[in-house]
């Protein structure tokens, strides 16, 4: 199975990812974790391009191209050949992430966007979708104090926008979610950490017990 797990910045996704992969695997299952943008050497560099805050001038068209980049670069080299040998995918962001970021927060037109985003993901969509909603102040609230703690780079370019550009984000996700019902599990991200995991390893498990 392919999980993804989405949510604007702060939302805890990184930290919710690395609890359920642990608690699966402490269930015996074989789960690799991976994310977007980056996963693989080539998506890494990608990835430092797009959330260096110094790129301030890359506009909007060539963000979107250089997230489909990465992500044909990903799935090509780790997700699909970790599928295919039966492994169970965590990822933290995926193609819903250029949705909610690319066509309702940068306002890119969303047939082109998903015209890119097919030809990027070859067909795959994620079996479940965990999006971790939070009220935007709070999670920029938490993203700004992780990167001032932070001694690697400090890839905020995206926590360097307005609170307008997070709230269509976050509104983007919550109609995703409302378009597909069956794929997504919206997750109270603002409930004390060990509820939340509680709440996504349920929804997962669910889903696990519905495809055996």
């Amino acid at each position: 199975m392919f999980i993804t797990f989405e949510g604007i910045e702060g939302c805890g996704k990184s930290t919710q990812i690395n609890l359920l992969a642990a608690q699966l695997q402490q269930q015996g299952r074989q789960v690799l974790l991976t994310r977007e943008p980056g996963g693989c050497p080539i998506a890494d560099q990608i990835r430092g391009l797009l959330l260096d805050a110094d790129n301030h001038a890359m506009v909007p068209m060539t963000e979107l191209m250089l997230y489909a980049a990465a992500r044909s670069q990903h799935l090509a080299e780790v997700v699909q050949p970790s599928l295919a040998a039966g492994t169970l995918v965590l990822c933290d962001r995926f193609s819903d992430a250029t949705r909610a970021y690319q066509a309702f927060g940068r306002g890119i037109d969303r047939q082109i966007m998903e015209s890119l985003n097919d030809l990027a993901c070859n067909g795959l969509t994620p079996d479940l979708t965990l999006l971790l909603d939070c009220p935007v102040e709070v999670g920029l609230a938490r993203a700004r104090q992780r990167i001032a703690g932070s001694n690697g780079p400090k890839e905020e370019r995206f926590e360097l926008e307005s609170l307008h550009f997070h709230q269509r984000v976050r509104n983007g996700y919550l109609q995703l979610a409302a378009e597909e019902p069956d794929r997504f599990a919206v997750i109270n991200a603002a409930a004390p950490q060990d509820q939340v995991a509680t709440t996504i390893l349920q929804a997962v498990q669910s889903r696990l017990g519905n495809a055996t």
